[in-house]
């Protein structure tokens, strides 16, 4: 049976809060701004952007740019200050050549979170990528790891796992689509009222290497799926 593994991309496979912070720091000095505005910004910005975000924005400092023209500034300054660590694409390449295939399930704009797979190499080691927006839906929805199984060329059917780093969206949803899950934490509490991960790891790099050193199938057992 072929293998199957979705990852998510934002605070699993790169930084995305620590780009938000530099970049907040970068616009409030571009557009001469209050000290206290770097907090406001990441705060405007951290749940989910969009180029409607960017409305509020501009309403809120009273700038001159149009939102476009503010939202395509922020799309290529993230993907500009995003990274992937060397050690994660090396596995996603020893994955691919050991018979996995590789995708991506992101919530998000199509053309920012692109921009992110393009800046970070990222695009070049994965066999497919579903953004929510393409979709018209969000995680944890079934449509979008359905969608990125089949971007992979495979079935959300036949099993596979999910690495991620939200407990909502990205484990419990996976579950819920038919995956076994890798839970990255990074830093907080499982909450007790959604069913545990089938593991729980520091980073993407170790729920790499679990998956390479692991001779488990892909499927799923049917308790799983409720």
């Amino acid at each position: 049976m072929q293998r199957l593994v979705l990852f998510d991309l934002d605070n699993t496979l790169i930084d995305r809060n620590g780009a938000i912070q530099d970049w907040a720091v970068q616009f409030a000095a571009r557009h001469s701004l209050a000290d206290h505005a770097a907090t406001q910004l990441v705060e405007l910005v951290q749940e989910r952007a969009f180029p409607v975000t960017f409305e509020t924005i501009r309403a809120q400092y009273r700038l001159q740019p149009s939102p476009k023209t503010l939202w395509r500034q922020y799309c290529s300054d993230i993907a500009a200050a995003v990274r992937c660590p060397e050690r994660i694409l090396a596995g996603l390449d020893a994955l691919r050549a050991t018979g996995w295939r590789v995708g991506v399930a992101t919530n998000g704009a199509t053309d920012i979170q692109n921009a992110k797979l393009h800046a970070t190499g990222l695009i070049d080691r994965i066999d497919g990528v579903c953004v929510s927006e393409s979709v018209g839906a969000r995680k944890p929805a079934p449509a979008v790891f359905e969608a990125a199984a089949v971007a992979c060329g495979s079935l959300i059917s036949q099993g596979g796992w999910m690495v991620g780093d939200n407990p909502e969206t990205d484990i419990d949803g996976g579950r819920r689509a038919g995956l076994r899950t890798i839970w990255i934490p990074n830093g907080r509490a499982w909450p007790n009222r959604l069913a545990a991960p089938d593991h729980c790891v520091p980073d993407a790099e170790t729920a790499i290497a679990l998956l390479l050193a692991s001779d488990w199938e892909a499927r799923p057992t049917a308790s799983r799926r409720s």
